[in-house]
C-alpha cells in the first residue's frame, strides 16, 4: 500500500528518450576507474561455507555497457546458478564488447527487443538512470524479474508511483542494486539492528562525496548538472538499509556550486547546487543527516555512522549490548567476485539471484528502493525552497 502527502506540489516528472548506458567517456577516461568503481580484492576464502541453494540455472539478460562497464560489473556471467543468455546496448561495439566478458553470443539492439525474448527470465538493466523506471516497467510487463542500478526514479514521483504499481501488479522480483546495503560496515549495522544491539535509532549520517573536476560524461549527458539528492541512494541507505524504515519529512539545506555547469541556466535541471544537506524525519522518530555533494575535493564514497537507544556504530559497535551477531557478509559463491563500491557487486548479486531460486523478497525490494530514492526527490524540492520542511510520500508492501 503507498500513501502520499501533498504530491502534486512534490511531482517532477523528467521526460527523456529512450536509452541504455551508452556513455561517451574516451578510453583515456577508462585509464583510472571512477570513483567507488576501484575494484576490491576477492578474499581467497570468500566462499568457504556457501552452499547452493538450488541446481537451476536462471537465464539472464543484461542491458548497458557504459562508461562504468557497469552491465558486466557484478559478475552475473560467473554465478554458477546463472546462464547469461542475451545482452544488449544501443551501441553496437558496446553490445559487442558485452557479449564477450558476458561469455554471451546472443544480443540484441535495445531492450525493448530483449524483453521479447521468452527464453530470459530475468533482466539486469545498467541502463541510464532517466530511464530506469521506464525500463523496469518494461522488463515487468514481459513477465520477467528485473534488477536495477540506482537510482529506482529520477527527480520524478510520477515514475515512481508507476513503477510501484508495476510491481504491485505483477508477480516478479524486483531488486534495486544499492551498494551500501553490502558495504562491511553497513551490514554489520542491520545485523546488529536486526538483534536488538541499537535499539531505536536516534541518529543517523550518510554522505556520499564524488568530485571530479569535470562531471563525468554520459549518454545524452544526463549526469551533467545532476541534482545531488536525485543521487541519494548511497547515503540514505544508512538509515534504510540499516532499519528497512522510511523517511517521513525533511528540511534541506543547498549550496550553489563553484563549477560553472552547475550554475542555472547551465544544465538540463536548471539545478544551482552542487552540494545539498538533508535533515530528515525517520519512520522511527528519530532523526537523519544525508549529504550529497560533487563540490568537495579529498576522501570521497559512501559512508555513514548511527547512534541508538542502546549502542552506537562508527567503524565499530559501541554500546550496552555484549552478546552481538556474527556481521561478516555472506560468502560468495565460487568464481564470482567482490567487485567494486566497497566490495558491493557480487553480493548484491548473489542476493537478487538467491530470492528468485527461493521464491521470497529481495532485500532491497520495491518499496525500500523507492523510499530510498523519492526521500531526495522531496529533498531538491526543499532545498529549492531554502529549506521548507516537506513531507515525503510512502512506499508499503
Amino acid at each position: 500500500m503507498k500513501t502520499s502527502t501533498s504530491r502534486r506540489s512534490f511531482l517532477q516528472a523528467v521526460g527523456f528518450g529512450t536509452v541504455t548506458l551508452g556513455l561517451t567517456g574516451s578510453a583515456s577516461a577508462q585509464k583510472k576507474p571512477i570513483q567507488g568503481f576501484e575494484e576490491s580484492p576477492t578474499d581467497p576464502k570468500a566462499s568457504k561455507g556457501w552452499k547452493p541453494v538450488s541446481d537451476r540455472k536462471i537465464r539472464v539478460g543484461i542491458v548497458g555497457y557504459g562508461v562504468c562497464r557497469f552491465g558486466a560489473a557484478f559478475s552475473f556471467q560467473d554465478h554458477p546458478n546463472v546462464e547469461v543468455v542475451a545482452v544488449s546496448d544501443l551501441i553496437p561495439d558496446r553490445c559487442a564488447a558485452l557479449a564477450k566478458v558476458c561469455r554471451c553470443e546472443k544480443t540484441y539492439p535495445s531492450l525493448e527487443e530483449l524483453v521479447k525474448d521468452d527464453t530470459i527470465e530475468a533482466v539486469f538493466t545498467a541502463t541510464d538512470a532517466p530511464s530506469h523506471a521506464r525500463h523496469c516497467i518494461e522488463v515487468l510487463k514481459h513477465g520477467k524479474h528485473v534488477a536495477t542500478a540506482v537510482p529506482a526514479t529520477f527527480g520524478s514521483l510520477e515514475d515512481a508511483d508507476k513503477l510501484f504499481e508495476a510491481v504491485k501488479d505483477s508477480d516478479r522480483k524486483y531488486m534495486m542494486f544499492e551498494t551500501s546495503y553490502f558495504h562491511a560496515d553497513c551490514y554489520a549495522m542491520r545485523q546488529i539492528y536486526n538483534a536488538g544491539g541499537f535499539g531505536k535509532l536516534i541518529y543517523s549520517e550518510g554522505e556520499y562525496y564524488h568530485y571530479s573536476a569535470h562531471q563525468i560524461d554520459s549518454y545524452k549527458g544526463w549526469r551533467i548538472g545532476l541534482p545531488p539528492q536525485w543521487y541519494p541512494t548511497h547515503s540514505n541507505a544508512y538509515y534504510m538499509g540499516v532499519t528497512a524504515g522510511s523517511f517521513t519529512e525533511v528540511s534541506c539545506m543547498a549550496m550553489p556550486s563553484w563549477k560553472k555547469v552547475l550554475q542555472p541556466g547551465n544544465n538540463r535541471y536548471k539545478n544551482p547546487f552542487g552540494t545539498e544537506i538533508a535533515l530528515f524525519r525517520t519512520s522511527e522518530g528519530g532523526m537523519a543527516r544525508m549529504g550529497v555533494s560533487w563540490d568537495t575535493p579529498g576522501s570521497g564514497g559512501e559512508m555513514g555512522r548511527i547512534r541508538g537507544q542502546k549502542g552506537s556504530f562508527h567503524g565499530k559497535y559501541s554500546g550496552l549490548e555484549k552478546k552481538l551477531p556474527p556481521t561478516e557478509r555472506p560468502p560468495l559463491p565460487p568464481g564470482v567476485k567482490a567487485g567494486g563500491h566497497g566490495g558491493s557487486h557480487g553480493q548484491l548479486m548473489n542476493e537478487f539471484v538467491t530470492a528468485i531460486l527461493e521464491d521470497r523478497k529481495p532485500l532491497v525490494d520495491v518499496a525500500q528502493a523507492l523510499n530510498m530514492t523519492v526521500g531526495g526527490v522531496v529533498a531538491h524540492q526543499s532545498a529549492l525552497k531554502d529549506g521548507e520542511l516537506m513531507k515525503i510520500p510512502q512506499y508499503k508492501i
